[in-house]
């Protein structure tokens, strides 16, 4: 998998990263509340912990968790950038985009 953050995001990222320097940023395929696997909602969760299945992906900025078992509903091209209009981040392949508001959450 090959993700890739845009400048706007990162600009938009640096504070709260340092802000939560001690946490690892993930992108959480998050289905609680869907009813279905199937229909999951993407997030960027900064999180204090790994979790067991969690997999580290290098980006062009900084690392990222990814849950194993949740690759599967990802492309292998990704691109994280930031809409400033909608004041959210996109997370988009070159296929499709996977969630136009994309969240940032620190859990």
């Amino acid at each position: 998998m090959q993700v890739t953050f845009t400048d706007e995001a990162i600009k938009q990222l640096e504070p709260k990263l340092a802000e939560n320097n001690e946490r690892f940023l993930k992108i959480k395929y998050d289905t609680e509340g869907c009813g279905c696997v199937m229909s999951g909602v993407t997030a960027l969760w900064l999180v204090e912990e790994q979790d067991q299945d969690d997999v580290n992906i290098e980006t062009n900025y900084v690392p990222l968790v990814v849950e194993k078992t949740k690759m599967v509903f990802l492309d292998d091209q990704l691109t994280i950038s930031y809409n400033e209009s909608a004041k959210s981040f996109m997370l988009k392949s070159p296929s499709q985009i996977l969630n136009p508001r994309l969240s940032l959450v620190v859990k």
